[in-house]
């Protein structure tokens, strides 16, 4: 849990959506903030931390969706 919490915590300083996740067939969704708009060294960490921009589905991570 302590890596979502760094994840998100990374993404609160891209935006404050008040609905930011969608969770869906084991994949977490991240809603109202685009990847573009996060800077490099963030989107190197998110990436470390498991989440990645999908040009179909926007910023989702396998890593944290419902099993």
């Amino acid at each position: 849990m302590e890596n979502l919490i760094k994840a998100l915590q990374i993404f609160l300083k891209y935006g404050n959506p008040d609905s930011p996740t969608h969770c869906e067939h084991d994949t977490l969704y991240l809603c109202g903030i685009e990847w573009e708009d996060i800077s490099e060294a963030d989107q190197n960490e998110l990436e470390t931390l498991g989440f990645f921009n999908s040009d179909d589905d926007g910023i989702i991570s396998y890593r944290y969706g419902s099993s």
